[in-house]
């Protein structure tokens, strides 16, 4: 019977063989209920795969080696039967057209779950595992600036996502005047990538990143925005902090002593502060943990000794529960920006352009006019640490220092304007 006749004649459901494949295996049809359907059968290690090729299509010119828009002539079909047959002899050894499927299926899978929406997910994900509150920054940028503004790009595989795309997405910002927001962006995203990457060579990194697949990092290709990360340069002068010191100096309550409590402790960092827990509490210091630094790294201790003045404010918070700094007897810790906008509303009237991010910096150069050293104060505000001596050898506390500091700062607070 010819090829044509063994198509015509089947039953819906049942198979026939058309001819043997060079070098091994067969051409088989089925008919479907939606026509007529091709297969290569081969045999390996006693078992049978039939692999489908495509369907059959009855116009096709019958010496046609190519399929048509509606399918495959009979010739079309062996000649595609006979290319997946040679592929399967090729690589025999690995296991041949099943293995082959199978990693075929596995990469499909891997492209599914391996997106870089995922991978941002899971770098933040570990960034709250290690207590970095920066995870919630990250989330939301990558929240508003990849998943919703390029879905496209966010559903692709990591290990596809080039350095345009996110050159694009950075792009898409400044042009925005969000010319900060694209340099947290690339940071964020440039940490993550370069997570995965060293995960294949470093075991203290979660096995999941490993999966990715990341061989290089996009985002390192990219360039900040250098006008956008230009320090905010606008501290308090002294005798603003001395009018914001006189505002608060008397306020009463929680509002009134969490606020004496930021200042007097020398413009400690907000989000840190109201972290504090009440167990990590003495007599004479607090001890903060300091989530900023380098990315994949635990928040680092941060010890701020008390003054007797810091001591009242502290003991005036009430500390409670687990939380010291609380209006709920320490069950939840006051929210940063709940203490940055008492600060605003205590000086209101008095200094018009006052932000609590200003006390900060205020404190440091108010020290720096004192002859405060740069070291101390960058111990006492927990800058960041560099050196080999400084991290590895220098053990010291600089308790005394930090808290002669201190000391200093309230004696300029109270100090005539």
């Amino acid at each position: 019977m010819t090829p044509g006749q063994i198509i015509n004649g089947l039953s819906q459901g049942s198979f026939a063989v058309l001819c043997k494949v060079n070098p091994s295996g067969s051409l088989e049809v089925r008919r479907l209920a939606a026509g007529v359907q091709f297969y290569w059968r081969y045999t390996l290690d006693g078992k049978t795969d039939r692999v489908p090729i495509g369907p059959y299509d009855s116009g096709a010119p019958p010496k046609s080696i190519k399929p048509t828009d509606r399918g495959y002539s009979v010739q079309a079909a062996t000649r595609a039967a006979e290319d997946l047959a040679h592929r399967h002899r090729a690589t025999i050894d690995e296991g041949g057209h099943r293995a082959a499927a199978k990693a075929a299926k596995q990469a499909k899978e891997d492209a599914r779950l391996y997106t870089l929406d995922a991978l941002l997910t899971d770098y933040c994900d570990h960034l709250e595992t290690l207590g970095r509150s920066a995870h919630k920054d990250a989330r939301s940028i990558f929240k508003l600036h990849v998943r919703e503004a390029w879905p496209d790009v966010a559903r692709r595989p990591a290990a596809s996502v080039t350095s345009e795309q996110f050159a694009d997405m950075m792009r898409k910002l400044i042009e925005a005047d969000k010319g900060r927001t694209a340099n947290k962006l690339r940071s964020y995203a440039r940490a993550a990538f370069a997570m995965a990457k060293a995960a294949r060579t470093k075991p203290s990194i979660p096995l999941r990143f490993k999966a990715y697949g990341i061989t290089s990092n996009p985002v390192a290709d990219t360039e900040p925005d250098e006008a956008a990360n230009k320090a905010d340069k606008n501290p308090l002068t002294a005798d603003e902090l001395r009018t914001y010191w006189q505002a608060i100096r008397g306020l009463d309550g929680i509002k009134g002593a969490a606020l004496r409590l930021h200042l007097l402790t020398g413009g400690q960092r907000i989000e840190q502060l109201v972290n504090l827990r009440t167990a990590n509490i003495t007599a004479a210091s607090i001890l903060l943990h300091d989530g900023k630094g380098r990315p994949g790294r635990p928040p680092r201790p941060h010890a701020v000794p008390l003054t007797k003045a810091a001591n009242r404010a502290l003991a005036e918070c009430r500390a409670a529960g687990e939380f010291a700094i609380s209006t709920d007897g320490g069950e939840t810790h006051l929210a940063a920006t709940t203490l940055a906008a008492w600060a605003v509303e205590a000086v209101k009237d008095t200094l018009p352009e006052f932000q609590a991010k200003r006390v900060r910096s205020g404190v440091e150069t108010l020290l720096a006019s004192a002859r405060v050293s740069q070291e101390i104060r960058g111990r006492l505000q927990s800058h960041g640490i560099s050196g080999v001596q400084a991290r590895h050898y220098d053990g010291h506390d600089y308790a005394p220092e930090k808290l002669n500091a201190l000391e200093t700062l309230e004696k300029l607070l109270n100090a005539k304007k």
